[in-house]
């Protein structure tokens, strides 16, 4: 296992003795916090202890690695949740996800990397107590101005570069970088001059290497300004306490145009990376035209405020700090907050309206990059406007499933739901219920789920029987009937619905008809009526591959390998399997990849292919283990899944199938997602 290790923009430099120091701290103790002045290289030390990490990982050596930024996280109720969504946990439970954690660690050998604690310190502290007395094999490296202050806790200081010539080694290298190569004794001396006078501070020397664009080392080497421009007020509130780092960042913003000024202040809102639609929607304004902020990007990256990596920019923690101090000063920053808030709500519309559809897959990858800035969004809005938080969040729910954010849909809706007041507008009511009952239902709380279902189509009814918002009550009704055995009252669900709003004609589905069509496609395989379901869900999943539409059409293709195993089609069975598998890879869907795994499973051992098939059984544990349930999904599955693994112990004894399952679920999981749509030889290693 390696999750989201991000990737080293820029060549590491020195640093020998610290990694040293550091390697031997992890060696012998289970909890590590770096600590030093901002700037001073943690994150960039602990990115490459990570990558060290990672390569023992693919050699075998380690058995798991996972990294969390919390640098953008702003709302410590959500912090169990970034780690579990770091550590590929999909959560369908109602349990906390600090207990999810907790039991999926369980005695694994990880090395857990906490990026950016210091705002966090409290609630860190309490969840990596946690963790470390429940998980005996984890390791925790943080990287925090501050120590957690845990009794356990290894504490490895992080100061600039002990000598001048490591220091003057970084800044050549970002001098050359930035086009301005040391050209010869003389400027090596100037450039050594400076970097005692910068305290030889990583952030620092990056900063002022990327101002040779603008200026020359001699004026640089002149030594720091008298003034640096902040305010009296700001300097004593303002965090950046290192006076190299106050320095550069000064020159750096004396060097930026007013209107880059203006540009940074504003960016420095967004909680993470984003990409020019976002910094045109939120920083445009007053004297900021569009074509401003499309320069000002460059600009600022030119001169090392903002980062750029493939289309999109980050601006670091000191420099986002600094823009923030200015944001505040300027008076400006509840009005980018509502800015914010208004751009990521048109993006969510956006997204819903065209969920079924070629730009499905386009919008799962999209909300997935927005995802952090969603949860700003919610958070302003919960203080200012619930209502909207209910649109958003309903608008994203069938996203946040998918990428494994159930648990942050759920508690963002209960907590609209609680504020918005009777007055709300029934259309978003009718989504915002759908969305909460949805993710009860999928957490498997069907006794909670089942009141906000009829509460739903209630709402619905009273809107003047709005067909769009009946459909969506009936799909939640007949996903939950679904569920819990009843086929047939999840057909006569849908059937009611069409009586009331009149039955879709060919050629006008939505995305609500689709579900709904969806639900009697499953409730058709239940009751045994598998050539209409078969005709049903090949007539359906022909409109969904017409729309390059993936979602539908992955469980049309579950409900078809079904089908075919029911009627003794193995070759039909294995090839619809893997094409639910393939469409998965497009879209997430931890709960849906394991459902097909176990129905691939089934296939290929009704082929004769014994190891493949406790292979797929293993693959198929490990994502049920990510979502957290015991095998699941529709009843009628149950059995077949059963008498599948009694033939594959009977075939290979207990011992060869126990092995083989337990060999899969080792295996790195992307790899089993791949093996497992495309075929061919088993993975190894």
């Amino acid at each position: 296992m390696v999750r989201m290790i991000p990737d080293e923009e820029s060549s590491f430099v020195g640093r020998t003795a610290e990694l040293r120091s550091i390697r031997g701290a992890l060696a012998k103790h289970r909890l590590v916090t770096l600590t030093g002045p901002g700037g001073v290289g943690k994150t960039r030390i602990a990115l490459r202890i990570a990558a060290e990490a990672t390569a023992a990982v693919e050699e075998g050596v380690e058995k798991g690695l996972a990294w969390a930024d919390l640098a953008s996280l702003l709302n410590p109720e959500l912090l169990a949740a970034t780690v579990a969504d770091c550590l590929g946990l999909s959560d369908h439970t109602p349990r906390m996800p600090a207990d999810a954690v907790c039991a999926w660690l369980g005695a694994r050998r990880v090395l857990l990397v906490l990026d950016s604690c210091e705002h966090l310190l409290d609630d860190c502290r309490a969840l990596v107590a946690d963790l470390l007395t429940a998980c005996p094999n984890l390791r925790v490296l943080i990287t925090s101005r501050e120590p957690l202050r845990l009794p356990a806790e290894t504490v490895v200081r992080i100061d600039p570069p002990a000598s001048t010539a490591e220091a003057l080694a970084l800044f050549e290298d970002r001098a050359a970088s930035a086009g301005h190569p040391i050209a010869d004794a003389e400027e090596r001396r100037l450039a050594a001059e400076l970097c005692d006078g910068l305290e030889r501070l990583p952030l620092a020397l990056e900063l002022a290497a990327a101002a040779l664009r603008s200026t020359t080392l001699a004026d640089l080497s002149l030594g720091p300004r008298a003034v640096v421009d902040l305010p009296p007020e700001m300097g004593r509130a303002a965090p950046l306490r290192h006076a190299a780092l106050r320095t550069t960042i000064g020159w750096s913003h004396e060097l930026c145009t007013p209107p880059e000024r203006l540009l940074w202040a504003r960016l420095s809102y967004l909680p993470g990376r984003f990409d020019g639609r976002t910094a045109r929607a939120v920083a445009c304004g007053g004297p900021l035209p569009p074509d401003d902020v499309e320069q000002g990007l460059r600009a600022l990256r030119d001169k090392s405020v903002l980062t750029e990596r493939d289309g999109t920019y980050r601006m670091l923690d000191c420099v986002r700090e600094y823009g923030r101090m200015w944001l505040g000063e300027l008076g400006e920053t509840g009005r980018i907050a509502q800015r914010h808030a208004e751009h990521m709500l048109a993006e969510t519309r956006g997204a819903h309206q065209e969920w079924f559809g070629p730009a499905q897959r386009r919008w799962y990858e999209r909300l997935s990059f927005l995802h952090a800035d969603i949860r700003l969004a919610a958070d302003h809005l919960l203080r200012t406007d619930p209502v909207a938080v209910l649109e958003m969040i309903g608008y994203v729910t069938f996203f946040w499933v998918c990428s494994g954010y159930l648990y942050e849909a759920r508690q963002y809706l209960e907590r609209a739901m609680a504020l918005v007041p009777e007055t709300t507008p029934d259309d978003v009511l009718v989504q915002g219920l759908w969305s909460l009952g949805l993710t009860r239902t999928l957490q498997g709380e069907h006794a909670v789920a089942r009141p906000v279902a009829i509460a739903c189509r209630r709402r619905a009814a009273r809107s003047g029987y709005d067909a769009e918002g009946l459909a969506r009550s009936a799909y939640l009704d007949g996903v939950l009937h679904l569920l819990e055995g009843r086929p047939l009252a999840a057909q006569s669900i849908v059937e009611e619905t069409w009586r009331t709003v009149g039955t879709p004609p060919p050629g006008a589905t939505t995305a609500t008809t689709a579900l709904c069509r969806l639900v009697t496609v499953f409730a058709l395989t239940a009751t045994g009526r598998l050539v209409e379901a078969r005709q049903e869900a090949l007539a359906l999943r022909e409109i969904c591959a017409a729309s390059d539409e993936y979602w539908t059409r992955s469980y049309l293709d579950h409900q078809l390998a079904l089908i075919a195993l029911l009627e003794g089609r193995t070759e039909d069975a294995v090839g619809h399997a893997r094409a639910v598998l393939s469409a998965k890879r497009h879209i997430g869907d931890a709960f849906g990849i394991a459902m097909a795994l176990d129905v691939l499973a089934i296939a290929l051992c009704d082929r004769g292919e014994d190891r493949a098939a406790a292979h797929a059984m293993g693959a198929g544990l490990r994502y049920w283990e990510t979502v957290g349930h015991p095998q699941r999904g529709t009843p009628e599955l149950a059995s077949l899944r059963d008498d599948c693994e009694e033939r594959l112990v009977r075939r290979m004894g207990r011992t060869g199938y126990d092995s083989a399952v337990d060999e899969a679920a080792r295996r790195d999981a992307h790899a089993l997602l791949t093996w497992a749509a495309h075929g061919g030889p088993l993975p190894e290693g």
